[in-house]
Order: structure tokens, then sequence, then C-alpha cells
């Protein structure tokens, strides 16, 4: 009986140092597997702001870049997680009008694009550059600013297409989607772009119409 209880208990901690053996390789699988994930998810946001640079500007945008100093810092994005709509709040202005202001030294703002009264797009900065535009977005966001003729902040019919067009284009070169185009208003709860917010169908519209363009 003796022998018989010594075999039993010699075959009991073999299967538990099998199992122990066991357990530790799973969580070493485990470990490996969380690593690559946590890694993955720290680079992603480089390599979406790295894809940026890659992308082939369109023959419409007027680009006119601000030198590096004053507004434009030249800093990268952290990540492209959305676009920002903006009206310039000076009515009457023209594209390069706002782009000329953002290049003043004492202007401490700037957009990455302004859309013009006759549907020009002139480019301030780099995509994968930082806007001084939207406040705690300017980090992982795309700046739009917009021309409109009179306070009601209104655009010409010229403006909202080149507007329209200039959004889907930055939504096919982004990745990214409809929903993630917001207005400065849904970032601080200031009145721009005017008419967006105080029309939110007009906004409602604007998305539509830049989903159909994609």
């Amino acid at each position: 009986m003796t022998r018989i209880r010594r075999r039993y208990r010699a075959r009991r901690g073999s299967r538990s140092r099998r199992h122990d053996g066991a357990g530790w390789l799973l969580l070493a699988v485990l470990a490996v597997i969380a690593a690559g994930i946590y890694g993955a998810a720290r680079t992603a946001p480089r390599r979406r702001v790295a894809r940026l640079e890659q992308a082939t500007i369109p023959d419409t945008v007027e680009q006119a870049l601000l030198p590096v100093g004053y507004a434009r810092s030249g800093e990268r994005l952290e990540d492209i997680r959305g676009i920002v709509i903006h009206y310039v709040g000076n009515p009457g202005t023209s594209a390069i009008n706002n782009r000329n202001y953002f290049a003043q030294e004492t202007t401490e703002v700037c957009a990455h694009f302004v859309v013009g009264l006759k549907g020009e797009v002139v480019q301030c900065l780099p995509l994968w550059e930082r806007s001084v535009a939207s406040n705690q977005r300017n980090r992982d966001t795309i700046s739009i600013e917009v021309c409109h003729p009179d306070d009601s902040g209104k655009f010409r019919e010229d403006t909202y297409a080149a507007l329209v067009q200039l959004t889907a284009w930055l939504c096919r070169t982004a990745d990214l989607t409809p929903e993630q185009v917001i207005r400065h208003y849904d970032v601080t709860g200031k009145e721009c772009p005017r008419y967006f917010v105080r029309h939110p169908d007009a906004w409602t519209a604007f998305l539509e119409d830049v989903r159909t363009a994609l």
C-alpha cells in the first residue's frame, strides 16, 4: 500500500510540473502577443502621418506654403484623426489675402488650406504639419479655412463646391470618413463656421455631399 501511494504521488507531481510548464508557456505567448499589439498601436499614428507625405496634391490647389516661424511651427502632427472646417470671419477677403495674413510676423494662427470666394484653394501648410487653428485638435487634424462674402458666413456656390471636393480628397488621402469631419464649433463651442453652426441642416447636407464625392 505504501509503494502504491508513493507511485501515485510521483505521477501526480509529474502531471503538476507539466501543467505548470504549460501555464508559463501560455503566459509567455500572451506576453509576446500583447507586446506586439502595444507596439503596433504606438507606431500606427506615425505611419498614418507619414502616409500624408506621399500624397499628390491636386492640380486645382495652389501651393503657397508659409515660411517656417511665427504661425507655422513646422511641428509634425501626432496623428491624423479628423478634418476641421472653419470660416475666416473676415467677409469679402480672398484665399490669398488670408494666406498672406497667416504669414505676418504678428499672426499666431494658420490653417492647412484656405478656400476662396471663387473656389480657389490655397495650401498654406504641408499636410503632415500642425496648424494653429483648432485648439486641442491641432495635434491630429487638418484644418480648412473658408472665405465668405458677408457676415452671415454662408459660402458662395463655387466656394462650397470646392470645399466639398477638397474635403472628400482629404478623406480619401488620410483614410477618414465624413463622420471625422467636424466644425471648429465641435471642438470649442465657438461659432465657427457661423453658417454651419446656425444651420445644422446645412452642415448635415454638407457631410452628405462629401460622402457622395468620395
